[in-house]
Parts: C-alpha cells; structure tokens; sequence
C-alpha cells in the first residue's frame, strides 16, 4: 500500500491545537522551541493559549501550523522507521512538505513562511482584497464567472479544493461581482470568507518578487521523497523547478483536487494528514471515495496510523 503525507495550510489554526502532542511528546516540544527561537515568537503559548486574533493574523498564522505539522511528522519518526511514498502540502503546506523531505530546515522553513506572512499582507492594503467560496460550481463555470467578474479589476480562481468546491481570490468589488454571478450560474453557495489576503491571484505577484530575492541565497537540497506541488500537481523534476513553483505558487491557484488524482494515479491508498485539525480529510472524501484519509496530530493517532499501515 503506497501512502503519501498531506499538510494542512491556513484555516487549520486553533486555540489549544497541538495541546495532547506538547503534553505527551519531548519531541514536539523540541519542534516548537527551535522554530520560536528562529523567529523569536512563542509559538508554542500561541498555540496553547491563542489568542484567536494573534493565530489568525497571517504573519503568525503560517510559521505556527507549519510547526504545528513539523512536531507531528517529527514525533512519527520517533514512533516509527516508515516513510510515506509522497508528500504534498495545501498551500502554505508545501512548505511543510519541504521540510518533511528534506528539502530545507526547520529553521530556515519557519523563517521564510514568517516573512511570506508579512509580505503577503502588506502586498494589498488591507480592506482592499479578499477571498470567497463558490459551492456547487464546476470549475468551467468558476473561470468563466471570475472573467465575466473582473472589469479592469482582479478576481480569480485560487484553490480548486474539490469538485464543486472553488476559493476565489481578488479585489473586494470584483468578488462582490463575481459572488453575484456565481448564484445566478446555480451556486449552492457563494460567500465572502473571514481573511484579510487574496492568496494565490495576481495581486500577490509583488509579494512573490520580494520573496524571490529572500530565496535567492536559500540552498534547496534533493528531496528524499518525492513532492507533488500545488502549481502544477505533479512531481518536479528538477530542484530549480521546486523553487520556481514554489514562488509562482504566491499568485498561482493551488490544484489541490489535481494533486490529489495524481497521487491516486501513482497508487497512493492512504492519505495521513499530518498536522492540526480535518480540513484536507474532509476534501479527500469530496474528491475520492474510494480512499482512505486519517488525521494524525498526536501519538494516539500515531498508534492508529501504525495499525492502519500495512
């Protein structure tokens, strides 16, 4: 049975997450010392103790689930020799990914999603740009709606999570327009959703550029297993193809319903979600049935998944 490890992005964060892990592991308490150090947050008493507004703002959001599935996925190898046939991260994730195959280090990981964060909010004023769910649409229509949406303005499909189930990305007036448009094509719903970012449009692309010189001194290493990446939802073939997905991925949409098929065509059967929270549980049973997906965020998950994995 060929398993891959998929880590949560942003919207997996909560008061009190990683509560059981930090009380029971060494190592997970370890994880989150090392990363609080490289970016001189607690992001340990963030997680335990919040607060919600701290947690949700996306320059704190982003080095604290990235650590948050690195203690996970350090604990497992304390439990266990076995390694997942394939990692794949959602969104802020794929980085998680990199550190989970080696690709980078903790530290260097924490403090390029810290400075990601920062950038990315200050790529758009805040209060100009935002996001919104399309339910019930296929993909087709999403597009077409958005290029109906946009005149002169930026709206776009962001996260292709799962059939029927579309994040879109923009300028507020556009996605005001684009909502309207997508309840008269038959939208079950289309909503504006809590977050200050357009993540993964157009209007992130100055975010992408300063981030790009950040990488510019950042050796990537080999991965030790392979990574599927949320711009093209296939396995890179080179590392300076990683790192130039890895910064179109700022204004580029995450595919992630792709990314998942194209691990099912490699004969991917489990699918761990490793880290805080069932956000990519959850799309795994919209997109494939047939599949099995199992949240691991502490040890007694850890022994779950020792059982499952056969």
């Amino acid at each position: 049975m060929k398993v891959a490890f998929i880590f949560p992005g942003q919207g997996s964060q909560v008061v009190g997450m990683m509560s059981q892990l930090l009380h029971e592991s060494a190592v997970a308490q370890q994880v989150f010392q090392r990363a609080s150090d490289a970016i001189q947050l607690d992001l340990k008493k963030l997680a335990l103790d919040g607060p919600e507004e701290a947690i949700n703002k996306t320059a704190i959001t982003q080095p604290l689930i990235l650590t948050a599935s690195v203690a996970v996925w350090e604990h497992w190898k304390s439990q266990s020799e076995r390694r997942p046939d394939f990692v794949c991260g959602h969104s802020l994730g794929e980085y998680t990914a990199l550190v989970a195959n080696g690709v980078i280090g903790l530290e260097e990981a924490v403090s390029l999603v810290h400075l990601r964060g920062e950038l990315m909010q200050s790529a758009v004023p805040l209060g100009e740009g935002s996001m919104a769910a399309l339910l019930g649409l296929d993909d087709a229509v999403v597009v077409d709606v958005c290029a109906k949406a946009e005149q002169g303005q930026v709206v776009s499909a962001a996260n292709f999570n799962s059939p029927g189930q579309v994040v879109i990305s923009g300028s507020n007036a556009a996605l005001e327009r684009a909502i309207s448009l997508a309840k008269e094509a038959g939208a079950k719903r289309a909503a504006m959703l809590p977050v200050s970012v357009p993540c993964h449009c157009s209007l992130l692309r100055p975010a992408g550029e300063k981030l790009a010189e950040a990488f510019a001194d950042v050796q990537l290493s080999e991965p030790t297993i392979p990574i599927v990446q949320n711009v093209s939802a296939a396995v890179p073939a080179t590392v300076n193809i990683l790192k130039d997905n890895l910064l179109e991925h700022l204004h580029q949409p995450v595919r992630w319903a792709d990314s998942i098929r194209y691990l099912i065509s490699e004969g991917c059967e489990l699918f761990v979600e490793c880290g805080s929270g069932k956000v990519l549980s959850g799309l795994n049973k919209r997109i494939d049935r047939s599949i099995k997906s199992m949240p691991v965020s502490d040890q007694a998950g850890c022994l779950t998944l020792l059982e499952a994995w056969q």
